[in-house]
């Protein structure tokens, strides 16, 4: 069996899917994206021609190591999400020649259902509770919120900003009771100083776990703010590859590591981020706010893994997308029985869904000066 063609796609809203197709007729997909660079990944894909026509698609660690090396310069998140998305696709072609789903290609399952977790939110506490009401009625027990009401852009909040965004947290505690998880995600947009008021203070209303209190580019700064709470925190939607995570875990900077199958790497380099998670004890709740494709590699790495904590992408059904959409029972997934990765385009409903110009959102302080959304 050899590669004989990539093909990739843009589909709405703001996705890029890959199809890599065999002379043997068996087909492969991948979700090479990186959200508001769909063309560059696309050319990047595009670039990686000469490593894959016409090779053995199974060999799948061959060809990441081979692309990834002779690029000469390593990673980055052009190179590793584009990368990312062929090796998903060559794991689905993999999977489906040899006629069982990727997990067991990976070991097999180490449970019997994928746990997700919803969204809800609001700028103010009655929102927010009516919200994560609606979350909690679709059969969820894991859900993510974010700060809720964004900040002045200043380093140093006010007392009121920080008033403001427990009362939205504490709300939708209130809503729900304790017996459900509630996360609620930074975004890496507030600075150190309010990060840690943030911290504090909402440590009453026991977080799952704080993602992303500040960017991740300074794990030392990350560190501190973990060693300051008996909160969980989280982070790694924007690290790549085993290389970007070793530091964060050599410092305990972060007990919940969130790589992003469609830019860390892929399944594998996911497996083996999973891996060294183990050995620090850290447990993984892997990033996914993409499409049906991207959802699908998460829930085989998901099912392999011993330190798997919980999923993001609860409202991805793939309907309009997949043949077969996501159906989860009380805020689970059952684990794919289908070969590969376990899923299907439907060509036919996102004929007109292709094409598009997302850019990522902007934002400014109060001073006009740009800040991070």
């Amino acid at each position: 069996m050899k590669i004989t063609r990539l093909e990739t796609f843009l589909v709405k809203p703001r996705w890029l899917f890959l199809r890599i197709h065999t002379d043997e007729g068996v087909t492969g997909l991948g979700e090479p994206i990186l959200e508001g660079r769909a063309l560059t990944c696309q050319t990047a894909v595009k670039e990686m021609e000469p490593w894959l026509i016409g090779q053995d698609p199974t060999k799948i660690v061959h060809h990441w190591q081979s692309i990834y090396k002779h690029s000469f310069y390593r990673g980055g998140e052009i190179l590793t999400s584009a990368l990312s998305g062929v090796e998903q696709a060559l794991w689905d072609i993999t999977g489906k020649w040899l006629g069982v789903p990727v997990y067991r290609l990976l070991g097999g399952p180490t449970r019997d259902r994928i746990r997700m977790y919803g969204t809800a939110g609001g700028n103010t506490p009655e929102a927010a509770a009516e919200s994560i009401k609606q979350a909690v009625a679709m059969g969820f027990n894991c859900i993510k919120t974010g700060v809720g009401l964004r900040g002045n852009g200043r380093v140093i909040e006010t007392a009121e900003h920080t008033e403001n965004v427990v009362a939205i947290f504490a709300a939708m505690r209130e809503a729900v009771g304790n017996s459900v998880d509630i996360a609620i995600d930074f975004h890496g947009a507030v600075a150190p100083q309010t990060a840690k008021r943030l911290v504090k203070a909402l440590e009453p209303y026991h977080p799952f776990f704080i993602e992303e209190p500040v960017q991740a580019q300074n794990v030392d700064v990350l560190a501190d703010i973990t060693r300051s709470t008996s909160i969980p925190i989280a982070t790694g939607e924007r690290l790549f590859t085993k290389w970007g995570f070793r530091e964060v875990l050599e410092k305990r900077a972060a007990s919940i590591l969130q790589p992003d199958l469609s830019h860390a790497g892929g399944i594998m380099e996911t497996r083996i981020i999973a891996g060294m998670a183990e050995a620090y004890y850290a447990a993984i709740a892997p990033h996914c706010p993409l499409g049906p494709i991207a959802l699908a590699a998460c829930i085989h790495l998901d099912a392999s893994i011993p330190n798997f904590l919980a999923q993001e992408g609860g409202r991805i059904t793939g309907e309009g997308y997949i043949k077969t959409p996501y159906k989860q029972v009380n805020g689970y997934l059952p684990l794919p029985t289908a070969p590969g990765l376990g899923i299907e385009l439907d060509d036919e409903a996102i004929a007109d869904k292709i094409g598009h110009d997302w850019q990522n959102p902007k934002a400014y302080a109060e001073d006009g000066s740009a800040i991070d959304w």
